[in-house]
């Protein structure tokens, strides 16, 4: 073996145990979480860093689903990240094949807008939308949570669908058009199929956003049973006298078992979706 194999050879594994300790370190506080949230003591600091927990027990997941509202405030959740969804990818897909095909007067300057809107802090906005929520009658709704989502996560979807249209060829556009397809059956049945890992990407993304979403959902929403799941687990912390680590760990344990299990289903998509989408702005 030449000198010139060995040393690539031995970057490579080099390389490789790097990125694995990487991984194992990040995956600490993960291994914490879980172990604790098995654990029968309820401090977070007298528990230890073993990898086993201590006192093994249910308990924790069968307090926190029976003795506080975290199925409600789980519907809560999906049914603000699902509407969200629906709303903002269903504008998005639209929006960003007009951007990507058609050129109109205006285009890039509103392209160039919707980019400032969507680097726009969202902490400056929340007094506005705050006073234009009261005015509206739709503070502690979600139907008004769910338009601030979908109103900001369509800035993003479409940007992020228009990248996938525009590696698309026309070609196959305009040969359905010869054929006698509508616009609405080109898009339907020619563009969507073949955008199917950016648009599945793209919704997951947004779908994990309002999942975790925290500063709006404990703004807007006042009563404690519309609450969502950021803002439940924030109301678990919020008491010195009634803090219980173990059973905080197990809710976040839970809070994040749906989104693994998307994350895995779409994982085939992520690559395509997430490479192909920044190839062009």
């Amino acid at each position: 073996m030449s000198k010139r194999k060995v040393k690539n050879l031995l970057q490579l594994g080099t390389l490789h145990i790097f990125y694995i300790l990487l991984c194992f370190l990040s995956l600490v506080p993960i291994l914490y979480a879980l172990q604790l949230s098995f654990s029968g003591s309820g401090g977070a600091l007298s528990s230890g860093l073993s990898i086993l927990p201590q006192d093994f027990t249910l308990d924790n997941y069968r307090r926190i689903i029976t003795e506080k509202p975290f199925l409600r405030w789980f519907s809560n959740s999906a049914v603000l990240a699902v509407l969200t969804m629906v709303i903002a990818i269903g504008f998005a897909v639209v929006a960003a094949y007009a951007f990507s095909r058609y050129r109109f007067r205006g285009r890039t300057g509103i392209l160039k807008v919707l980019l400032l809107l969507n680097a726009f802090p969202q902490i400056l906005s929340m007094f506005a939308l705050f006073r234009l929520l009261k005015e509206m009658h739709m503070l502690d709704t979600k139907l008004g949570l769910v338009i601030i989502y979908a109103g900001s996560m369509c800035i993003f979807s479409i940007w992020n669908m228009k990248g996938y249209f525009d590696t698309i060829p026309t070609e196959i556009e305009e040969a359905s058009k010869i054929d006698g397809a509508s616009d609405f059956q080109l898009l339907w049945k020619i563009v969507m199929p073949l955008a199917l890992p950016a648009i599945i990407v793209t919704a997951v993304m947004v779908l994990i956003f309002v999942w975790n979403e925290y500063l709006f959902s404990t703004t807007f929403l006042l009563n404690e049973n519309s609450y969502t799941l950021a803002g439940g687990l924030y109301q678990l912390q919020s008491n010195d006298y009634s803090r219980s680590w173990s059973m905080f760990a197990a809710a976040a344990i839970l809070v994040s078992l749906p989104v693994l299990v998307i994350f895995f289903c779409i994982q085939k998509y992520m690559v395509s979706g997430l490479t192909a989408g920044g190839v062009k702005g």
